[in-house]
C-alpha cells in the first residue's frame, strides 16, 4: 500500500467565544499562539522542526496572520508562513494547502488550520473616488461581480427554507438538538480545547426549551408567500464568534526522521465552486467531491461527519443531500451551537472531526469535516484514523 500524502501528528483549538466575549482584546494570532504551542507540545515536536505555518483568516484586512503567529509562537525565523482567505472555507483550504507543500516537497512538517478575531476585525471603508466624498462604510465585501448572484447570507438561508418548506419549528428543533449535544458533552470536548484567556469551554451553547425558542426573535424571511412559516429565528443561525484550531502534518519521512507515531492521516481534501446565489449548498457539493477523491463508496460508509453549520436550514440541507441522519452529523454540538470564527470554522469542524475518531480508536474509520462559504464555494477534507 503506498504511503500517504500527509500524516496528522496532533490536533487542538481553542474554546470558541461568542463576539465581544473572552477574546475580545485578542488578535487572531494571539488566540492561536497557545493552541500552537499546545499542537507542538502534544506531538511532541520542537518548534524548529517547523517548515510552514498556513493559516486560514478571514477579517484580519491584510498583512499576513499566518507570519504573526508563526514569530508569536516561537517558531523559528526561517519558518514559511502563507495567509489563506476563501472565508469560511479558508480554515478547510490552508489545511489542504499545508498537504501541498508537503507534497510538493516543500516542506515536511507544517502546521495548517485558521484563527479569527472577529471581535477584533477592523473598521471596513470604501476609499471615496475624490476628494471631496466621504468614505463609504461596508460590513462585507463583494463574493460575486453580479449583485443579483451576490445575496445577504441570512437572506439566501431564508429564501432557501421557503422554496424547500423548512419550517422554523424544523429550523429551531435542529438548532435545539445542537445545544443539547453540545451541554452534554461538554466534558468530552475538553480534551481537544488549548485554554486561552481563561477560557476552557465552548461559551455559547446553553439550555433551552422549545417554547422559549418560540420567543426568539425572526432574523430573516423570504418575500414569497407560504403556507408554513419558514422565517429564520436568531436561534437557528451560528453567531458571530472568536476561536482558533490547528493540526500538525507531517510527510512518512519526517514522522520516522522525528519518532513520530501519526494517529490519522490526510486522505482526500476538494475546494469546490457552486451558486453563488444559493452559498449554503456548497458544502455538499465539496464533500460529494472529497468522498469520491477518497474512493469511500457512499456518505453512509463514514463514521464520523462534521459540518459548519452557518444556518440550521443549511444543516437540513447537508443531512437530505447526503442521506444522512441529523444525528449522525455534528454528534457533539454543531456551529450553530459553537459559533462561527469565520476563518478558523472549517479547522473546527476538522478537529472535532479527528477528536471523535481518537474516541472511537478504531483503526481504518473515517472522518470527513465540511463547510460552505460567501461566494458559492465550499471545502472538504476526509481523514483516516490509523
Amino acid at each position: 500500500m503506498a504511503e500517504p500524502l500527509a500524516l496528522i501528528a496532533a490536533w487542538a483549538r481553542s474554546a470558541v467565544a461568542p463576539h465581544g466575549g473572552a477574546f475580545r482584546a485578542l488578535a487572531a494570532h494571539d488566540i492561536g499562539t497557545p493552541v500552537l504551542q499546545a499542537l507542538l507540545q502534544r506531538a511532541g515536536v520542537a518548534p524548529e522542526a517547523v517548515d510552514a505555518v498556513v493559516l486560514g483568516n478571514a477579517l484580519g484586512a491584510g498583512g499576513n496572520p499566518a507570519r504573526m503567529l508563526a514569530l508569536a509562537a516561537g517558531l523559528p525565523d526561517r519558518c514559511a508562513a502563507l495567509s489563506v482567505d476563501t472565508q469560511c472555507c479558508a480554515g478547510l483550504d490552508a489545511v489542504a494547502v499545508g498537504v501541498g507543500l508537503i507534497a510538493s516537497g516543500q516542506a515536511q512538517v507544517v502546521v495548517a488550520g485558521g484563527a479569527e478575531a472577529w471581535s477584533r476585525a477592523p473598521i471596513r471603508q470604501h476609499r471615496p473616488l475624490s476628494p471631496d466624498e466621504p468614505a463609504v462604510p461596508y460590513e462585507r465585501p463583494a463574493f460575486a461581480p453580479d449583485p443579483a448572484r451576490d445575496p445577504d447570507l441570512l437572506q439566501a438561508a431564508a429564501d432557501y427554507a421557503a422554496a424547500e418548506g423548512v419550517t422554523r419549528m424544523e429550523q429551531d428543533r435542529y438548532a435545539l438538538e445542537s445545544h443539547a449535544k453540545a451541554l452534554a458533552q461538554r466534558e468530552a470536548l475538553a480534551a481537544e480545547i488549548v485554554p486561552v484567556a481563561g477560557l476552557a469551554h465552548d461559551a455559547y451553547p446553553r439550555a433551552m426549551g422549545a417554547a422559549m425558542a418560540a420567543r426568539l426573535p425572526v432574523q430573516a424571511r423570504s418575500a414569497e408567500a407560504t403556507s408554513a412559516d419558514c422565517a429564520v429565528s436568531t436561534l437557528a443561525i451560528s453567531p458571530r464568534a472568536d476561536g482558533a484550531a490547528l493540526v500538525l502534518l507531517m510527510s512518512p519521512m519526517a514522522a520516522r526522521r522525528l519518532g513520530i507515531e501519526a494517529r490519522a492521516q490526510w486522505v482526500a481534501s476538494a475546494s469546490v465552486g457552486a451558486d453563488p446565489a444559493m452559498p449554503l449548498l456548497a458544502a455538499e457539493s465539496a464533500a460529494h467531491e472529497a468522498l469520491r477523491r477518497s474512493g469511500i463508496a457512499s456518505p453512509q460508509a463514514l463514521d464520523v461527519v462534521e459540518l459548519h453549520d452557518a444556518f440550521a436550514v443549511q444543516g437540513l440541507a447537508f443531512c437530505r443531500g447526503l442521506g444522512l441522519s441529523t444525528d449522525t452529523v455534528n454528534r457533539r454540538g454543531g456551529g450553530i451551537a459553537r459559533g462561527h470564527p469565520i476563518g478558523a470554522s472549517g479547522a473546527m469542524a476538522l478537529v472535532r472531526v479527528l477528536g471523535d475518531l481518537q474516541q472511537q480508536g478504531r483503526g481504518g474509520a473515517n472522518g470527513l469535516a465540511a463547510v460552505a462559504g460567501a461566494g458559492g464555494i465550499g471545502a472538504a477534507t476526509v481523514v483516516r484514523w490509523l
